[in-house]
């Protein structure tokens, strides 16, 4: 189990991996794959603040399916799993 709590508005994301598809035989190494852009909403912050200090709630919420950018967020590995720290605006759509 993941112990961060993000902070503000900030997302942590668990990329899915898409299945591979082979066109023509041909296996593509990892090394060369593109980046899932799909995940799973891990953790979430509690939220932004606007202006006059009230917090904005994120649209997102733990265990969420999740579109995103394919080059957003940073990286990071905890304890061997790989996750995307991401701002919730940067999420495109909630799956379903």
């Amino acid at each position: 189990m993941l112990k961060m709590k993000p902070l503000r508005d900030k997302v942590v994301v668990q990329r899915m991996e898409e299945e591979e598809k082979k066109v023509g035989g041909i296996i593509i190494p990892d090394t060369a794959k593109e980046k899932p852009m799909q995940g799973k909403v891990i953790a979430v912050g509690p939220g932004a603040l606007d202006k006059n200090g009230k917090r904005i709630p994120p649209d997102v919420k733990k265990g969420d399916r999740v579109l995103f950018g394919k080059y957003t967020g940073s990286e990071v590995t905890i304890d061997g799993d790989e996750y995307v720290i991401m701002d919730c605006s940067d999420i495109y759509a909630i799956l379903e």
